[in-house]
């Protein structure tokens, strides 16, 4: 597997810590909504100074969020930190824009880094942290990733790293006497199987919450990469498109197949994250296209069913070139330039508390880790879930390869509601690449990318 200088030190991070979001951080549902943290005080002084901490509001978000927060309080008493959650998805996103539009974002926030960093404007909006002492620390893909065009770091680390792929029950899969599959034939053959012998629903969806909706595209870059390793630099230079390039198309195909082939759960237009999470986790369904950062999120739904749940790369056409499509974290903490003084301080402190392997350790607890931390002064507990071994195996194995947002500054906002429109029919596959790229030249062009008059 072809993958850059970058994602090897990335790679490397995992070897040494031994094995991630929307959550990829923001990702779930919920509403704005607030609870306390911390203690009363100022950030140096004698003072009181008060932040709040924006988050995804999935119930490991805020578990996380809460635990890190009442560490933090332990050794900095003068500083009271409020949680608030935002919603997932392009409403959260909205949000996101507002509310740094208006003055009127929290003076820290979780948000992607990444391609979509670029559509906040960093370098206009959020205040540069290159000057931290944890910014030496950082997985430097991550870093890479979290900076702004200018290329001064915006984003400090929160949570760990990922893959997209396929949860799975393994308990169905030893029962059919399955093998995990590496090309997309025999993933159809498995699903197949699964659809004869009745009473699970072959690969679960979960359009109730859209942004769900993306990983057949999303997870299968790896394969993309394999097959034609310049695909990023060709993107986004805007020589290679979805539409009219086969490897990068076949996303899009593979997402058709199995909905022509009828292998969705019944409820997949109105089913939410959660319930897929429980489904694959109960044996419901049997695969579940998804980040695997969820996974963190089974116990709450399906207690004492995490070891029930694998988790495989997205399978292409080659058998022997695939691999995991990774995400060195899809988000990043971030301080507004609007803030100032004692609360500047106190952001810049909170973030830099949630570089430190004390933060790491609470952190896991509230959200268990699904990949290596972001930080190296972070190492994983001694037991981890079976889709994080999962995701260390292909690490390990050298099958790893970024997200196509941390290779390039653009994707396209639209195509979790694309894929939508897919998934239900509503369009087919051509025309679902077609309106994507359609979308993407309408970020490039908003960028200033050369190429896309």
């Amino acid at each position: 597997m072809r993958y850059s200088r970058s994602a090897r030190r990335s790679v490397a991070l995992v070897a040494m810590a031994a094995a991630t979001t929307l959550v990829a951080a923001g990702c779930g549902a919920g509403s704005l909504g607030s609870s306390d943290g911390g203690g009363a005080g100022g950030a140096g002084g004698d003072s009181a100074t008060t932040i709040t901490f924006l988050t995804g509001a999935t119930d490991t978000d805020v578990a996380s969020a809460k635990a890190v927060i009442e560490a933090f309080k332990a050794g900095n008493p003068n500083i009271t930190v409020k949680h608030d959650t935002r919603p997932g998805g392009s409403e959260g996103d909205n949000l996101v824009k507002t509310r740094l539009a208006t003055g009127d974002m929290s003076e820290v926030f979780i948000y992607n880094n990444g391609s979509l960093l670029q559509a906040i404007k960093p370098e206009q909006n959020l205040t540069p942290l290159d000057d931290q002492p944890w910014a030496g620390q950082l997985d430097e893909t991550f870093a890479a990733s979290s900076k702004g065009a200018d290329g001064k770091l915006y984003g400090g680390p929160y949570g760990t790293a990922f893959g997209g792929g396929v949860l799975y029950n393994i308990p169905v899969y030893e029962k059919l006497n399955l093998e995990i599959p590496k090309t997309w034939d025999e993933f159809m053959a498995n699903n197949k199987k699964i659809k004869e012998a009745g009473g699970v629903d072959p690969v679960e969806q979960t359009y109730g919450e859209t942004w769900t909706s993306q990983l057949f595209v999303l997870g299968d870059y790896a394969n993309v990469a394999a097959k034609m390793p310049d695909f990023a630099e060709k993107y986004t230079k805007g020589e290679a498109k979805y539409s009219n390039t086969p490897e990068a198309l076949a996303g899009f195909e593979h997402m058709q197949e199995v909905r022509d082939a009828g292998y969705f759960n019944k409820n997949f237009a109105s089913a939410k994250l959660n319930d897929g999470i429980k489904a694959v986790a109960t044996g419901k369904a049997a695969h579940y296209p998804q980040l695997g950062a969820v996974a963190a999120n089974i116990e709450n739904v399906a207690p004492g069913k995490s070891d029930d749940v694998g988790f495989f790369a997205l399978p292409g056409e080659d058998a022997a070139a695939n691999a995991m499509t990774v995400w060195p974290g899809t988000a990043a903490m971030y301080i507004p330039k609007a803030v100032e003084g004692d609360k500047l301080e106190a952001a810049k402190k909170f973030i830099a508390f949630a570089a430190t392997k004390e933060a790491c350790d609470v952190y896991a607890k509230g959200s268990p880790p699904q990949g290596p931390f972001l930080s190296k002064a972070c190492t994983l507990p001694s037991e981890v879930s079976r889709v994080a071994k999962d995701t260390q195996a292909y690490f390990d194995a050298g099958k790893a390869s970024p997200a196509l947002e941390f290779l390039s500054p653009i994707k396209g906002p639209a195509l979790e509601q694309i894929c939508v429109q897919l998934g239900t029919g509503q369009v087919d596959a051509k025309k679902a690449a077609e309106l994507y790229d359609q979308d993407v030249k309408k970020q490039a062009q908003q960028l200033g990318l050369p190429g896309w008059e």
